[in-house]
């Protein structure tokens, strides 16, 4: 077993401890399990929302729905998995009731801010223009889809991990991804004054 697993064994096994804890109601547990996971749940939701204070109020809602029922968590799968399933479904219903969205295929972003990308060879200016358009490009999604980008580029979620917090097939998930890819390229090799000769190769990741 190398570093990467033992560290990654040693993470799930402190999660297992905290959640035996805090089914039984401690509260250092709790606390210890938002601490962990509020970061990148708050920007999951922050994205798919674009507004901070219905971000903070979706995030708190989601870890009190998850503490509420948390006798009912399997620890078979990850405790993010299951909070950010819980975190989508909220967003969901919230991105609902404020307008209809269109779930017809729309895919049109791949590319994470930070992280290896095509940008990270250009000037730090250009690449700021690079993923502010991108970033557009994310933005025109329906929930569902923003979300499979989100959760595979953004939070390193596997395809089934994906499949599970969405609720979708796994099939599904695949071809979202692979047909976000293509049309990633299409949006912004139609931009004027950009070299997009780059994106060609990031093609493969999802398998």
């Amino acid at each position: 077993m190398n570093v990467t697993q033992r560290e990654a064994t040693t993470s799930r096994e402190r999660e297992v401890q905290l959640i035996g804890r805090a089914r039984g109601g401690d509260r250092i547990a709790l606390r210890e399990l938002v601490d962990l996971h509020k970061d990148r749940l708050f920007a999951f939701i922050w994205r798919m929302v674009r507004d901070h204070h219905e971000a903070e109020d979706i995030c708190q809602d989601a870890f009190l729905k998850a503490f509420a029922s948390l006798d009912t968590f399997s620890t078979e799968y990850r405790f993010s998995t299951w909070l950010f399933t819980i975190g989508y479904r909220v967003c969901l219903n919230r991105l609902r009731r404020k307008r209809p969205f269109s779930g017809d295929l729309d895919f049109s972003a791949m590319a994470a801010e930070g992280g290896a990308s095509p940008s990270a060879t250009l000037e730090s200016e250009e690449a700021g223009r690079v993923r502010a358009s991108i970033w557009s490009a994310v933005d025109r999604l329906s929930p569902p889809q923003r979300a499979t980008i989100l959760l595979f580029y953004r939070n390193d979620f596997g395809c089934q991990e994906i499949a599970r917090v969405l609720q979708l097939p796994l099939a599904t998930v695949k071809s979202h991804l692979h047909r976000a890819r293509a049309r990633l390229r299409e949006l912004l090799e139609a931009l004027p004054d950009q070299d997009w000769s780059n994106f060609r190769n990031l093609s493969e990741r999802a398998g």
